[in-house]
């Protein structure tokens, strides 16, 4: 029970690595506060998991949205009494096209749900965080971007590895105040983002070491040590749980 009376904040939450990341931590005694962009699902993911015992403050909105994300904070101290922790995981992968044939909006929009939010996320979340004396702060980044480049994701990539060095801007801001600021850089995953084609998810799987895709609870075990005290001394850091995409050449 590593996280018994504590409150975390998700994004991303009503599927994919979102849900299984609320699940396992559900199962270790969080309360939860939960948001995604479909209210529907949500709602019923959160139903779920309040059958079990976990006490659930689930909203939908959007993690651009400065007021939604505030009022998740403000709703979930009132609620709970404190936020301990959050993990930033929303994002969106972006039209496909090469740099040049990009659409400025559609640029925009994926630097906003990737990079933008996760500014947002911690102007909303650190006063929090610091008003609960510790805490531990995690966005998903990607291997795409900080490792490597992959044709037709311009966008994704720059705002992935901004990302990184904003955990590290953070972390390095925020220490001296107990909070720990990582991200978490997952390989390819089967999740909705990832699509259901098979062909595509056996290519996908070929880039790895491990010659497969990872399950949604494997990044969500990563997710959950680098939110717990287990990872107490790690900040700063990029944590990759690629399944070896970053060094696989064959």
């Amino acid at each position: 029970m590593r996280f018994e009376n504590r409150t975390i904040l998700i994004t991303g939450a009503s599927s994919g690595i979102g849900a299984a990341t609320a699940t396992l931590l559900a199962e270790e005694g969080a309360n939860l506060i939960l948001t995604a962009r479909g209210d529907d699902r949500l709602q019923a993911f959160a139903h779920s998991l309040a059958e079990t015992g976990t006490k659930v403050l689930a909203r939908a909105g959007g993690v651009t949205d400065a007021a939604h994300m505030q009022g998740l904070v403000d709703r979930g101290e009132s609620m709970f009494g404190k936020l301990d922790a959050a993990f930033n995981n929303a994002g969106a992968l972006g039209n496909g096209t090469p740099v040049i044939d990009t659409p400025r909006a559609d640029w925009d929009e994926v630097i906003d749900v990737n990079l933008t939010a996760a500014f947002i996320a911690a102007q909303t979340q650190v006063p929090a965080l610091k008003r609960a004396g510790r805490g531990s702060l995690l966005f998903t980044g990607s291997f795409v971007g900080p490792e490597l480049g992959i044709p037709g994701m311009g966008a994704y990539a720059a705002a992935k590895a901004g990302l990184t060095g904003l955990v590290r801007a953070l972390a390095v801001e925020h220490g001296a105040e107990g909070l720990r600021v990582n991200a978490l850089l997952p390989g390819g995953t089967k999740t909705p983002m990832a699509g259901d084609d098979p062909s595509f998810r056996d290519w996908a799987a070929q880039l790895h070491a491990l010659k497969r895709l990872a399950e949604p609870e494997e990044i969500a075990s990563v997710a959950a040590f680098l939110l717990s005290d287990e990872a107490s001394f790690v900040t700063g850091t990029a944590m990759l749980a690629d399944g070896g995409n970053s060094v696989c050449k064959t």
